[in-house]
């Protein structure tokens, strides 16, 4: 049996304040692994106030000065309203531009100098970077099989967002810094870009990290360091750059690599999947509990380049990984792309926990320079009571299409999504996920929050689909989404597909507005504006919050409070 089902969204309108809803139905077909083209939309766009009438003046045949003087007090009251929301819509406009024009903190250029292979894709492209990267024959192979898989497909277009397209054969696809030898310690990094690092808030020097995380830091094309490993390798836990795996590790690469998610799945897999550079590769042992938090930070400092990072984690019976990761660009004026893909593998009773705090360059207020985060994720719980979990904080990036997904195959197997997706001047984020049910008992959770300022677009995009023979699945998905300013948009993109009669899908939305009489409220109780909405934001994604690690927790704040600030005063 399938289901199709549309909801209209509940909206909070604040006294005096008209908002128009609207439905109208999907336009464009997502990539393949992408929800259904057939999905209804509901697309709600704050409208501006209505202007409030003047009072009428006195009736033409009545002179009386009683008569006058009432409509004079009329007019008087009328002019003080008008007065009064004018000034109001002012206040609101000022603090609007000014959280609007909120400096990106992480915006800065590392001056060092880096050699790159020139812009450009073709065969030889792929066979360079794989000779660059000192790769056995079997992963050129993997290649070049991706790249004319690639040549054969076309670049997708789906919902509202409209971007100029990106010229394939005007970007880097290899760039890395110069290096004198090869790096055996920090010792060998150049001190440039160690500072680089410091400055994000991401320390490399062991001695200097306070928290138990171990890191493996990114930047442009390659990995600089890996932090920990020592530590982790005594409990068993592989932690190294992909490239490290390919070759130190290649019977668990090739076994696992691709097998989650397809080089043809969509076409950013297939790209990536044949100019991939470096990332992250984590391997959890059958009963190991992974001693630490294991992260990746990836920096993007070339101006011509494009990152395409690899992650694959894989986690054995009975064990437990939580990874973390984060990831900044500089402010340029020209846009960049970023194709990742990352595949998570869960054994029988293991689980593992992804959060990422996604804070790419968005664009200035007109629109003008952002990364392009094209990004493929996918877990699949291979084996009974298997969990994955997927927290994501998602501020930046021009436009965002992610889709973080767990195919749900052991028995009594867990999937959860848990996302805010804040977007402000012209972004465009078209987020969500997708949860498959094909094992007996399994269940998933879905919470998302967008909230939007500007004139950007905020889109949850989710499907959720319960394979014949998976009894006793359970699926919830809450989808709230909050309004700043008049000229932001929410959009709701549910598709739902259950073809199994013993189970359970839930679904819900809302959409509501900062509005002056909230703030009032705070006020009359000596709580200033900022933190007015700071206390709005934080409980509107408490639900999210509370699922990532402490590790997080501060940054999240921090960058929070900085996007935040000045939204309202």
């Amino acid at each position: 049996m399938s289901l199709f089902m549309s909801y209209s969204l509940k909206k909070y309108c604040p006294i005096g304040m008209n908002r128009s809803v609207s439905s109208n139905r999907h336009r464009g077909a997502p990539p393949r692994g992408a929800p259904s083209s057939s999905s209804s939309s509901s697309s709600l766009a704050a409208a501006p106030s209505p202007q409030l009438n003047s009072a009428s003046g006195a009736q033409a045949y009545s002179h009386s000065w009683r008569t006058r003087a009432v409509d004079a007090t009329k007019e008087e009251e009328s002019s003080s309203s008008l007065s009064s929301e004018k000034e109001e819509s002012e206040s609101e406009n000022e603090t609007i531009a000014r959280f609007l024009k909120k400096e990106y903190t992480a915006g800065f250029v590392t001056d060092i100098e880096s050699e790159d292979i020139g812009k450009g894709l073709s065969e030889d492209t792929v066979r360079t970077i794989s000779a660059k990267k000192n790769e056995p024959e079997w992963m050129l192979e993997f290649r070049l099989r991706a790249y004319r898989t690639w040549l054969k497909m076309e670049e997708p277009e789906w919902s509202d967002n409209r971007y100029p397209k990106m010229d394939y054969q005007d970007i880097v696809y290899y760039s890395e810094p110069k290096e004198k030898k090869k790096l055996e310690s920090l010792d060998d990094v150049d001190p440039e870009i160690l500072a680089t690092f410091d400055k994000l808030g991401i320390p490399l020097n062991e001695q200097k990290r306070l928290s138990n995380v171990a890191v493996d830091a990114v930047f442009d094309s390659v990995s600089i360091a890996t932090t920990f490993r020592k530590e982790l390798a005594e409990a068993g836990v592989i932690f190294c750059s992909i490239s490290e795996a390919i070759k130190e590790y290649p019977d668990l690469v090739k076994k696992y690599m691709g097998s989650v998610i397809p080089v043809a799945d969509n076409y950013y897999t297939a790209l990536n999947s044949a100019v991939f550079s470096d990332g992250s590769f984590c391997y959890i042992p059958k009963g190991v509990h992974s001693p630490m938090e294991l992260s990746t930070y990836f920096r993007i400092n070339a101006m011509e380049t494009g990152q395409f990072e690899r992650t694959l984690i894989i986690a054995e019976d009975d064990s437990y990984v939580s990874y973390l990761e984060g990831c900044t660009a500089p402010s340029y004026d020209k846009n960049q792309l970023h194709a990742a893909v990352v595949e998570l593998w869960c054994g029988e009773n293991a689980e593992i926990k992804y959060s990422t705090v996604q804070n790419w360059y968005a664009g200035n207020e007109r629109g003008v320079g952002g990364i392009y985060n094209f990004v493929t994720k996918r877990g699949l719980c291979n084996g009974a009571r298997s969990k994955i979990s997927w927290t994501q904080v998602e501020t930046g990036s021009a436009i965002t299409w992610k889709y973080p997904s767990v195919v749900l195959k052991g028995d009594n197997s867990i999937g959860e999504f848990y996302s805010v997706a804040l977007t402000k001047n012209m972004q465009q984020a078209d987020t969500g996920t997708k949860m498959i049910h094909v094992g007996k008992n399994t269940r998933s959770r879905i919470v998302s929050k967008g909230i939007s300022a500007g004139t950007s677009k905020n889109c949850y995009r989710g499907l959720v689909s319960v394979s014949p023979g998976a009894t006793g699945a359970k699926n919830y998905s809450q989808c709230d989404s909050m309004l700043i300013g008049d000229t932001a948009a929410a959009n709701t993109y549910p598709y739902l597909t259950v073809r199994e009669p013993q189970a359970v899908v839930e679904h819900e939305a809302s959409t509501s507005k900062i509005g002056e009489d909230q703030l009032f409220y705070f006020q009359q109780r000596g709580i200033s504006p900022e933190k007015a909405v700071a206390t709005i934001i934080g409980g509107f994604c408490t639900e999210v919050f509370n699922e990532l690690p402490m590790e997080f927790a501060a940054e999240v704040n921090q960058l929070m409070s900085l996007q935040l600030e000045g939204s309202v005063g």
